[in-house]
């Protein structure tokens, strides 16, 4: 997602260079500076987690560019549960690299949108929105230099109202590692009217995901969401 408590992270497992978490999210932030515009921070030359919690509203650009990622973190699996029943509701995994010959690159693959892969659609049912607490597991590698301080902040809007925010803290990754977290999300109880707006527009609800290394935004992904899976139309 691409939903309160203090961090803790539990280490499962270790299994060579492979991490296994569990993490529930921050106590949500109340800053009392004033709010931050979109235009403001893409004009500054690195972004923090202030910053983005001053924004208030979805952001329309991404506030980094893909090269921003110098670590080279993929995100190669993600899967959300209800904790209550321990339903899966969505999985996804990244395929592997395919093989081409010779490994010459394919000229429409080069041409194609450079924001592709930052963006996610979900479809949910109306009974999403009851659910209390669902877990989030991603699974994610590493590239060759060492990721302290890895933190996502997520913020929930329908239309220009937030939902939510949520701060999660990945904690630190080795270099060429796998690691596997999973977010515990508690979601907030909303208004019966608004929760019948949610269903009746979809894609209106929109969430800006982003993501720090040392306090300096490396990542910036977006997700929209409809509720209105099963009904007829």
């Amino acid at each position: 997602m691409s939903i309160v408590g203090n961090i803790s992270h539990k280490k499962s497992g270790n299994v060579g260079n492979v991490a296994v978490r569990q993490a529930k999210t921050r106590k949500d932030s109340i800053l009392d500076a004033e709010p931050l515009t979109e235009e403001q921070l893409l004009k500054k030359g690195s972004v923090s987690p202030d910053d983005v919690l001053r924004l208030p509203h979805i952001t329309e650009n991404y506030l980094c560019s893909p090269e921003a990622n110098v670590y080279d973190i993929d995100f190669t699996r993600f899967k959300i549960r209800d904790l209550e029943t321990g339903t899966i509701l969505f999985e996804i995994a990244k395929p592997p690299p395919a093989d081409t010959e010779d490994n010459e690159p394919d000229p429409e693959q080069e041409e194609s949108d450079p924001n592709a892969g930052r963006f996610v659609r979900y479809q949910f049912t109306p009974q999403f929105l009851k659910l209390k607490t669902v877990g989030a597991t991603v699974e994610f590698t590493v590239g060759n230099k060492a990721v302290s301080k890895f933190r996502m902040i997520e913020r929930h809007f329908f239309r220009d109202k937030l939902l939510k925010s949520f701060d999660f803290e990945f904690g630190f990754c080795i270099p060429n590692s796998k690691n596997t977290c999973e977010h515990i999300y508690e979601f907030p109880t909303l208004a019966p009217d608004l929760v019948k707006e949610m269903i009746l527009h979809p894609f209106e609800t929109r969430s800006d995901s982003f993501y720090f290394v040392d306090d300096r935004l490396i990542m910036h992904n977006k997700a929209d969401y409809a509720y209105d899976g099963g009904l007829q139309q």
